[in-house]
């Protein structure tokens, strides 16, 4: 069913491919590793075939970062991640890049709602690149791999930041580029909206049961502010 935006109080993020351009980096780092074997895709496109690559290795992926929380192995995980970047690994934001249009998106969008992020991402990771960005500023609420008990594809990070931003978790829009967030959002009752700017495929954010699909995240203003006058 489409979008009722009459409905719409607030709107939670993803971040990978949803406002930060991961995939064509991880897209492109995968068509340098293919090239010396060319030869053996002849007269197929190598960026095609990364991509897809890239595709069937995120939801793996996501549902690894899921397992971890069920086993409880979260906690451990997480706190290596922060000894890592404590002792200057993985710091760098020079490959950082945000998809084009968010910046003014987000600034538009954020004078009628209240923004919120859900990612299952660490938060070292998440706040470097929001504060590369300048994009805290944006958001009331930053719900991280930590933040809840469980992560996406758990309901529970969504239902903490409909809290924060003082709605029901029925009145926010979840917005995503994988299955993941779409079934997250779901779980929540949430209405979705998947992006194609990222991982995820038309069918396969049908299959999870988005709302509305979106060409780039940055379409959300036309959708949300199509008449600004009546928020």
């Amino acid at each position: 069913m489409p979008v009722d935006v009459s409905r719409i109080m607030a709107v939670c993020f993803d971040v990978d491919g949803t406002l930060r351009n991961t995939d064509d980096n991880l897209v492109r780092q995968v068509t340098g590793l293919l090239r010396p074997f060319a030869f053996l895709f002849k007269n197929r496109d190598l960026t095609s075939i990364s991509r897809r690559l890239v595709m069937a290795v995120e939801n793996p992926g996501n549902y690894l970062h899921s397992l971890s929380d069920r086993l409880h192995l979260d906690g451990l995980l997480n706190a290596l991640e922060n000894q890592l970047y404590q002792r200057g690994y993985f710091t760098s934001t020079d490959s950082y890049q945000m998809i084009p249009g968010i910046d003014d998106m987000l600034n538009q969008l954020s004078a009628y709602y209240p923004l919120s992020i859900v990612t299952a991402r660490g938060e070292w990771k998440t706040m470097a690149f929001l504060d590369k960005f300048n994009l805290t500023r944006f958001f009331s609420a930053i719900a991280t791999s930590q933040t809840c008990r469980y992560t996406k594809p758990s309901p529970d990070p969504i239902l903490w930041a409909a809290n924060q931003m003082g709605v029901d978790p029925d009145a926010c829009l979840m917005v995503g580029d994988t299955k993941v967030d779409i079934v997250a959002g779901r779980a929540a009752n949430a209405q979705t909206v998947g992006v194609l700017c990222g991982f995820g495929e038309r069918d396969e954010l049908l299959r999870a049961g988005a709302d509305l699909i979106l060409p780039q995240t940055g379409d959300l203003t036309g959708l949300l502010l199509a008449d600004p006058l009546t928020k």
